[in-house]
């Protein structure tokens, strides 16, 4: 699921503290020859609150079940999110389908600037100082991977100098 992003470090769920935020549970309609098929879907993101995070989408006939297996659906898509003192290392844009996310670092004290499915993605993963501006597309399945694609794509400033071959120093002295 993650593999188009070269720094997305995969996180085993053992061990973890996660807690399950639902963004939304949808009532979907099959119409088949003999009437209407009702069954339900529900997005789900899973994280610890200390740069760990997945989501997971999870589809049945009942709510219940639909929780479940988003829940377990998002334990297995678990990925590590660079963080700097409870905010983001830098500014980044993330996109998916329709969706178009923009999440800012903050000073400390700013709290969650966002609405709907990226506030429940940020807290999540532990962001606690952030500005965020959603465009596009409202639905939560492609804004929750449009703040997924953003988050995957930060960088640590460790990860620069690794990557450039010099020192830490260096890459904010340049």
């Amino acid at each position: 699921m993650y593999r188009k992003y070269k720094n997305a470090e995969l996180v085993k769920p053992s061990g973890l503290d996660l807690k399950d935020h639902l963004i939304g549970v949808q009532r979907v309609t099959k119409v088949t020859k003999g009437g209407r098929a009702f069954g339900f879907s529900a997005i789900v993101v899973v994280g610890d609150e200390a740069g760990v995070v997945g989501q997971g989408l999870g589809k049945s006939k009942d709510v219940a079940t639909a929780i479940a297996k988003g829940i377990e659906d998002a334990k297995k898509n678990l990925v590590r999110i660079p963080l700097l003192r409870k905010t983001l290392p830098h500014e980044q844009k993330g996109k998916y389908g329709g969706a178009r996310v923009n999440i800012i670092p903050a000073t400390e004290g700013t709290g969650v600037i966002a609405g709907g499915a990226v506030r429940t993605v940020l807290e999540a993963v532990g962001i606690q100082d952030v500005l965020s501006k959603s465009q596009g597309s409202s639905n939560p399945h492609n804004v929750v991977k449009a703040t997924f694609d953003a988050l995957l794509q930060l960088r640590s400033a460790k990860s620069v100098a690794d990557d450039r071959g010099i020192s830490l120093e260096k890459v904010f002295n340049g």
